[in-house]
């Protein structure tokens, strides 16, 4: 059975037994970012569903839909195609092109 007693630096440890390292030699990721990256990614999640939820269309499926099917056809910007969506929606106009 192998003596794995914590030693107190990774110089000190051999070649068959357990190593003990510090917590400040071992670079770990930071609480701050482990929850920083899911706030981003919760927040590009609900982006999307509060769209679904309001009815407002999702630009990444209109680009993805005009590179596929019309790929002559200028794609709009971010802005122009929210602002076109918009008022699709309240003016009661159409927003579709098949």
């Amino acid at each position: 059975m192998q003596d794995i007693t914590p030693k107190s630096s990774p110089t000190q440890a051999c070649v068959g037994e357990a190593r003990f390292y510090p917590p400040m030699l071992v670079k770990k990721e930071s609480t701050f970012t482990r929850v920083w990256s899911r706030v981003r990614i919760l927040y590009k999640r609900s982006d999307r569903f509060f769209h679904l939820l309001v009815g407002m269309p999702s630009y990444d499926k209109y680009v993805e839909h005009m590179r596929t099917k019309h790929p002559n056809r200028e794609i709009k910007s971010q802005k122009e195609f929210f602002k076109e969506a918009l008022e699709a929606r309240y003016n009661g106009g159409v927003n579709r092109c098949c």
